[in-house]
């Protein structure tokens, strides 16, 4: 018979035993992040049962880990990491639960409806005689092509209730009305705004429904964060095959003298490209722990190249002493560059364990910080000179407002990391700061789209 359990050390409370069980989960993602809470709901409501009955708050602790079912494949692991606690006798067992084969399949026949008619989406306009490319009005519209579809995606697995998914189908609804109502002249300016900014407007949405009630949490908005940079590396590499796939079918159908560019081009490559933001987003869903080991491994070869690049550019531009050019497209590159910088701090941010010491990579990440927040400085410098000599145009104006909210931004979160480096401010600081400011992109989107047709007469 196994000796009787002992009490762990009296020093650690209840909630740091929670705290330390909620941190393992995360940091090893052995399950989806967003059950996280309300698997600790459930393991709460265990513990205060149990303390009714009569056991200590050690005792009931560890009885309650114990009758965590789902949790029997994570309990495990716990257990052999943690091999010095006395738990792992309690936890240890042969039978490891998994998600059920039905399940599965059903999700499975579910994505494959999804992709199926997300691609089918993008070819109903040329039932009406819309071709894309010739028709501006498919491109105001892209996004609700295949973002409602994803939406709907994570509705039906997160189970959200009404009162969630009733205002995002609402959020929806207010946007198409604003991308058609307005009268947008030929060659104006606004209409290409309204094109680019809608689809980080509706994302915002797409991240509500992703987090499943949970985006006004913190833990629930970083969660987003991270399904966003895998999905982005998910579609580049289904892109990448796609290539491949394209390349392959023009060469075979072109060695038997067949012209295959019409059926690659108004078929294959859109119908693709909506199809893959579903195949992504649910290969994100199943295959986490596969993905979140290469992410973090991408961020750290990423993060001193680009480091690297915004320190040449501001050497070469002080050198030759010339401007950046505001240009619409230069603008627009150079905001992605600084836009990629943020996905590059708020994914290492995601990976990192809040516990750890600071680092020589806290260090890189710091520097790539300044150096977009001096860059950033430079861009708002250039935009405000060409106002103040040519006056205010719908580019100028919303390329001020973007990189003034790029300059808050990176502003706060440098102080934040350099004070979380000196050891006077924690690191979760600066993980909320991050995800609390993530809703301003999308506001000010939303805002370009609402607010700049009329303001500036749709030109």
């Amino acid at each position: 018979m196994a000796e009787p359990a002992k009490e762990p050390p009296s020093s650690q409370s209840l909630e740091e035993q929670v705290e330390q069980w909620r941190s393992y989960l995360r940091r090893r993602q052995a399950i989806r992040p967003v059950d996280v809470e309300e698997l600790e709901d459930h393991l709460r409501g265990e513990v205060t049962a149990l303390r009714e009955s009569g056991l200590s708050e050690n005792e009931a602790f560890l009885v309650a880990v114990k009758r965590m079912g789902a949790l029997d494949a994570v309990s495990n692991e716990f257990a052999r990491e943690h091999s010095e606690r006395l738990w792992k006798q309690l936890v240890m067992s042969p039978a490891v639960s998994v998600r059920s084969g039905v399940q599965e399949q059903t999700e499975a026949i579910v994505v494959l409806a999804l992709t199926a008619l997300a691609a089918l989406a993008v070819k109903i306009p040329s039932l009406f005689g819309l071709e894309w490319g010739a028709d501006r009005a498919l491109f105001r519209n892209a996004g609700f092509f295949v973002l409602p579809i994803l939406t709907g995606y994570f509705v039906w697995k997160r189970r959200l209730n009404p009162r969630i998914w009733t205002w995002v189908a609402l959020g929806f609804g207010v946007a198409f009305i604003f991308a058609n109502i307005y009268p947008f002249k030929p060659g104006s300016d606004t209409e290409p705004l309204t094109v680019l900014h809608l689809p980080i407007a509706l994302w915002l949405l797409v991240g509500v429904a992703y987090a499943g009630g949970r985006w006004n949490e913190s833990a629930g908005r970083m969660d987003f964060v991270r399904f966003s940079g895998e999905l982005f590396i998910y579609y580049a590499l289904i892109a990448l095959g796609g290539g491949v796939l394209v390349g392959f079918t023009m060469g075979m159908f072109r060695a038997i003298g067949i012209d295959a560019e019409p059926l690659v081009q108004k078929w294959l490559v859109p119908c693709g490209m909506a199809g893959a933001v579903i195949v992504g987003s649910w290969l994100v869903e199943a295959k986490q722990s596969v993905i979140e080991n290469m992410a973090p491994v991408l961020t750290r070869i990423f993060t001193p190249l680009f480091a690297l690049t915004l320190l040449a550019f501001l050497g070469t531009m002080l050198w030759t002493g010339r401007g950046i050019d505001i240009e619409r497209n230069a603008l627009i590159a150079f905001d992605l560059l600084l836009v990629l910088v943020l996905g590059l701090l708020l994914y290492s941010i995601s990976a990192r364990d809040p516990e750890a010491t600071p680092g020589a990579f806290d260090l890189l990440l710091v520097l790539l910080l300044v150096s977009a927040l001096i860059a950033d400085a430079f861009a708002l410098a250039a935009i405000g000179v060409r106002i103040s000599e040519f006056g205010f145009t719908p580019n100028r104006v919303a390329a001020l407002g973007e990189n003034v909210i790029l300059l808050v931004n990176l502003g706060w979160s440098t102080v934040l990391y350099v004070r979380f480096l000196r050891g006077r401010s924690p690191f979760a600081a600066l993980e909320r700061w991050q995800t609390g400011y993530l809703p301003a992109y999308s506001v000010w989107a939303a805002i370009v789209v609402i607010g700049f047709p009329p303001l500036f007469r749709f030109n």
